[in-house]
């Protein structure tokens, strides 16, 4: 803390006592220096925090230690910098009192999970030595046993697995090579993706899994990646006895007091060191991992994790229950989530402790807290989960309030127009026939599919379904024929097949036709012009149309061009901008009252409930479902408008790979070139690493192609539109002969666009012509907005 009130007391005495003349204009000097100080002087950190919810934290953990709740602990309050962390109580109650201090060591306990063990995992993510989705059974062929084909390391990172929450210890063994015959011999719970079942096997076996492809053990990879270059000298598995008069003992056991040795029986069964629990950490350590964190992979200039890695961290991957939110080895929202309080809102990570700590990161805000303590000290009868969730509510209150966070994202708060027309009770069904215009991606928040939905409703009377591109179950990438629904017995029809508009025939009989499908808001993803096709057949047959709005997930703010020029087709349905940022019910609208066949259509659409057209799809709460085979998550979705719009020309996208449109490249292109001119061009939001990959199906397939990678660095500043027209124009004039522009306009739409660049124009004179083109659109849109 900066001192300068001592300083003025000290000079205000001297002036008491009368000092000379000569001292007086010292005094003077001084005074004004002292002034002058204290305006240029930092503040003291703590005074930016809201001094009532501090004083309330304190007063919260100060009780549950007169509670016995815990003996003590460390608090960590960091926001943009400005920190607030303070030691309570003790570490150590028996064999004597020992007070606690900032520097003290704790069993982080299940904190070990997404601290070191998903850390470890995303480093070989990264390094390309594994693939989230790959199955575990890739890497250890044993644990094909147990339907180890089917589990992938996502199952294992987001407890969907469907193995059972821990190891029997009923038996003697020992040592990771015994853990992981056990672990081979298990039998699911449930099917993987089923369900959410918080397991300690599953984050052992992703320690074995790290000792097996990184060929060396858990806590040397992680000392080796993340602790030793972020400067973590306090942290580590099985600490020096050095360390032990830092280390908060846990419990008392049979054999004594444990101290310095981990509290969880089956991680001292394998040694210490296991991926689900065996941690010890510092406040001052976990600190500046969290600094990393919120700071996309880095802290003081070392680079731990890209910024995409990170961004999947703020990203719900559950595929289970949807009542359980789970991002890669973090809690997002579930029952063990106490810890974000009720104002952190949802989109934060956090986790928690056996032995009693916590932590959350709340990415809206930059800011974290963390309480490390021992509260299973010394019997085990300590109990911090009512103090975890005072300390998230008053943290979160404590923040200044220009950065205070919102608590709009809590779960369910988002509810697409199919949740809200089950709180109707479907009454804008009632007493009619129904066709249904879906895919895979129609489904509530708990994932129970419209058709389902329809199906077990008695006021709906589902007569006929339809789907578009990829087919009602979202998997195909060619021309799809009528089919059957199995369980409903419903005819399928197709409407990506002979036809692309519903016949007569097929709405004979039909009183209103429903559309629930999610869209990406790009102007060439065919579900919109699905939807526009099937309101021409439903004005057309004296239909009614009614729209289930969703979110659109790349957002509502935002849209860029160019706008479409000339005749309109099926991947240009109508006279928009690329990215229109509009959902489907207002393009609905914007299509009805733009379209002459339109204007006599009965439309209406049921309204999302919660959304904000600042959203962006990981601050929905809603679950993710690819809305297409190479759609694979709202990073894709988000540079779809970009990187899609040159697929047509003689390059790959990354179909055929694990990351399409998060890549380019072709066999003629040099990568290192590619990348240096397009990070030259300093687009918005985004940077590119050069990169070589060979597509196992699409363009270019079991070719080797050079190109590069897309870090997406804002996702709110990306320019999608400087993105698509740098691409095309930068390809174009370092490799004409090879990249045909003619195809590019294919999705482009553009002859004015596609003629500047041939001329060889700057990307700032197509970036100019681009947003000129979308003027008249703005005015239509903002007609046609239902959300703010």
């Amino acid at each position: 803390m900066r001192r300068t009130r001592p300083v003025a007391s000290f000079i205000l005495k001297m002036n008491e006592n009368r000092f000379n003349t000569n001292f007086a204009h010292v005094y003077k000097l001084l005074t004004i220096l002292v002034v002058f100080v204290s305006l240029i002087c930092p503040k003291d950190s703590q005074a930016e925090f809201q001094r009532g919810a501090l004083e309330k934290l304190d007063q919260a953990i100060n009780k549950a230690i007169e509670e016995k709740k815990a003996p003590g602990g460390v608090l960590w309050l960091e926001s943009n910098g400005i920190v607030y962390s303070k030691a309570y109580g003790n570490m150590a109650n028996l064999p004597e009192p020992k007070p606690a201090a900032i520097n003290t060591i704790y069993d982080a306990a299940s904190l070990t999970k997404p601290i070191v063990t998903t850390s470890a995992i995303l480093k070989l993510v990264e390094e390309e030595k594994l693939k989230i989705d790959a199955p575990v059974s890739n890497y250890l062929p044993e644990f094909s046993k147990i339907a180890g084909s089917k589990i992938s390391i996502r199952h294992l990172l987001t407890h969907t697995s469907g193995l059972r929450p821990g190891l029997s210890l009923s038996t003697d063994w020992a040592g990771e090579e015994d853990a992981y015959r056990l672990i081979c011999s298990e039998k699911l719970k449930a099917q993987p993706g089923e369900r959410f079942i918080y397991s300690d096997i599953n984050f052992i076996l992703l320690g074995i899994l790290v000792h097996k492809v990184s060929g060396t053990s858990l806590d040397q990879y992680i000392q080796e990646h993340v602790f030793n270059p972020l400067g973590m000298k306090d942290s580590g598995f099985n600490p020096p006895r050095s360390l032990l008069s830092r280390i908060a003992p846990t419990q008392h056991t049979k054999t004594g007091m444990l101290h310095g040795v981990v509290h969880d029986p089956t991680s001292r069964r394998i040694g210490g060191v296991a991926g689900h629990a065996g941690l010890f950490i510092s406040a001052q350590d976990l600190a500046k991992f969290s600094r990393m964190i919120l700071n996309e992979g880095s802290y003081k200039g070392v680079k731990i994790f890209k910024p995409q890695t990170i961004a999947s961290l703020k990203t719900v991957h559950t595929r289970g229950r949807l009542d359980n939110y789970r991002s890669l080895g973090w809690d997002v929202d579930t029952g063990y989530t106490r810890l974000r309080g009720q104002l952190f809102s949802l989109g934060g990570i956090g986790h928690t402790g056996f032995t009693g700590p916590s932590i959350w990161i709340d990415f809206a805000s930059k800011s974290f807290v963390f309480f490390l303590t021992n509260s299973v000290h010394p019997d085990g009868s300590g109990n911090v989960l009512d103090l975890r969730e005072d300390i998230g509510t008053l943290a979160a209150s404590a923040l200044p309030e220009k950065i205070k966070p919102t608590s709009q994202f809590f779960p369910n708060k988002v509810k697409t127009g199919l949740d809200v027309l089950v709180m109707q009770n479907f009454k804008p069904l009632h007493g009619k026939r129904v066709g249904l215009i879906t895919n895979h991606t129609g489904h509530d928040a708990n994932r129970i599919s419209t058709i389902e939905h329809f199906l077990k409703s008695p006021n709906v009377d589902l007569a006929a379904l339809f789907s578009p591109e990829h087919g009602i179950r979202g998997d195909l990438d060619s021309k799809i024929n009528e089919q059957k629904d199995k369980k409903s017995k419903l005819n399928v029809f197709s409407l990506y097949g002979e036809t692309r508009k519903p016949l007569p025939s097929q709405l004979a009989g039909l009183d209103v036709l429903v559309f629930d499908i999610q869209d990406i808001g790009t102007r060439f993803y065919t579900y919109i012009s699905t939807m526009g096709l099937a309101m021409e057949a439903a004005a057309e047959n004296d239909l009614e149309f009614l729209i289930l709005d969703r979110p659109n997930p790349i957002g509502g703010v935002s849209y860029s061009g160019p706008l479409l020029e000339g005749k309109t087709d099926f991947v240009g349905f109508h006279k928009i901008p690329i990215r229109h940022g509009m959902t489907v019910g207002e393009l609905g609208l914007l299509f009805r009252s733009e379209r002459e066949e339109l204007k006599i259509l009965n439309l209406d659409v049921i309204k999302c409930q919660g959304w904000q057209r600042g959203m962006m799809w990981s601050e929905t709460g809603l679950p993710w479902t690819n809305p297409s085979p190479n759609m694979r998550s709202s990073t894709q979705a988000l540079l779809y408008p970009g990187v899609g719009a040159i697929e047509f020309a003689d390059i790959s996208v990354g179909r055929g790979t694990d990351t399409p449109f998060e890549i380019i490249g072709a066999p003629y292109i040099h990568d290192l070139e590619l990348s240096r001119e397009l990070n030259r061009l300093k687009i918005s939001g985004l940077t590119t690493e050069p990169i070589t990959f060979t597509p196992s199906a699409s363009k270019f397939k079991g070719d080797l192609c050079k190109g590069v990678r897309f870090v997406i660095t804002d996702r709110n500043k990306v320019d999608l539109s400087a993105l698509g027209l740098a691409l095309t124009s930068t390809i174009y004039r370092l490799y004409p002969d090879q990249f045909d522009l003619a195809k590019v306009n294919r999705l482009l739409k553009s002859d004015s666009i596609i003629s500047l660049i041939r001329s060889g124009d700057s990307l700032q004179t197509l970036i100019d012509i681009s947003k000129k083109s979308i003027l008249p659109f703005d005015t239509l849109r903002n007609k046609h907005l239902l959300y703010q």
